[in-house]
Order: structure tokens, then sequence, then C-alpha cells
């Protein structure tokens, strides 16, 4: 089972991305002003999952892409897959490992120190 991983950047705005339970990012979110948003829209992707739409994109150097849409609005965007068979399990993932995923926020202190 994958999870949602909240961050903090350095602008002070807040994202999260969607991890694999091997680790590997699967998507990833726009940036929010407050934190509040971001884990009002994990909620809304997870109680979601069944219904979103993965819009499927060719990149102009030959990998392929999706985003994430609910009710028309795009909510993240997936990673850079080598061939269609890997964006296809990707998509698939999202259905079937997206509504259990655990949330972690690692967007208060820092997680890794010296």
């Amino acid at each position: 089972m994958g999870a949602f991983v909240i961050s903090k950047k350095h602008n002070d705005t807040y994202k999260f991305v969607y991890t694999s339970r091997k680790g590997k990012i699967v998507f990833s979110s726009k940036e929010y002003e407050l934190k509040m948003y971001c884990e009002e829209d994990i909620e809304l992707i997870k109680n979601n999952a069944a219904i979103a739409q993965c819009l499927k994109f060719k990149a102009s150097n030959g990998t392929f892409f999706y985003k994430l849409m609910i009710a028309d609005k795009e909510y993240a965007k997936s990673r850079k897959f080598t061939t269609e068979l890997r964006l296809a399990k990707g998509i698939a993932e999202v259905a079937l490992y997206v509504p259990k995923a655990e949330v972690l926020d690692f967007s208060g202190a820092p997680v890794f120190t010296d």
C-alpha cells in the first residue's frame, strides 16, 4: 500500500506526493499556500479515487504521464513512464491503493538532521 507524503517547500508552500509501497513517487500535487487545503485535497482524492479520471499524455521525449482529474479539476500529475504498459499499471494503482493510503506529514520540523 502507498502513502501520501506532505512536505513544506522552501517558499513556505505545501505539496504532497503519493508514493508506491516500494517508495517510488507515483504522482505529485500542485503547490498549496495552506496545509489545510493540501490535506483536504488528499482526502478528496482518497474518497473519490474510484471515479477519478486519469488523462493520458505523451511528452515530447516519448515518455508517458497522466493528470489525475476529479470533476474536471486537476489535482495531481504523475511521474514519467517509459512505456504505455507501465502507464496503465500506474493508473490501475490509483483505484486499488489510493483509498487505503496513509498520510505522512513531514511539513514540520526537519526529519533528517545531521
